[in-house]
């Protein structure tokens, strides 16, 4: 697999970006070198390996939720700059 300019062109111009001929020219063959280096990958023997989605084991250090009483409305609202019916009032954002 290879890029063509045409491909660099087609980016460019997602990305609303304005390049050179130069731009293009250099872009593409820096591509392909990355293209050319990642293809490295499938001489790798990989009969063995089980897949992963990582290439460490990942754990939750998360603590687990726990079902507890929450603050009084009353003591929650004394934080509020302005309150109504037992809700925060803030500024209306839409007409």
């Amino acid at each position: 697999m290879s890029i063509q300019v045409q491909d660099v062109e087609h980016v460019a111009k997602l990305a609303r970006l304005n390049l050179t001929d130069e731009e293009k020219a250099r872009y593409t063959e820096q591509l392909n070198a990355i293209l050319k280096y990642a293809e490295k990958l499938n001489e790798l023997d990989t009969d063995d390996v089980p897949p992963t989605t990582h290439v460490l084991p990942i754990r939750n250090v998360m603590r687990d939720d726990t079902v507890r009483p929450s603050l009084p409305i009353e003591k929650v609202m004394l934080n509020a700059p302005q309150e109504e019916d037992g809700q925060f009032q803030v500024p209306a954002v839409l007409e």
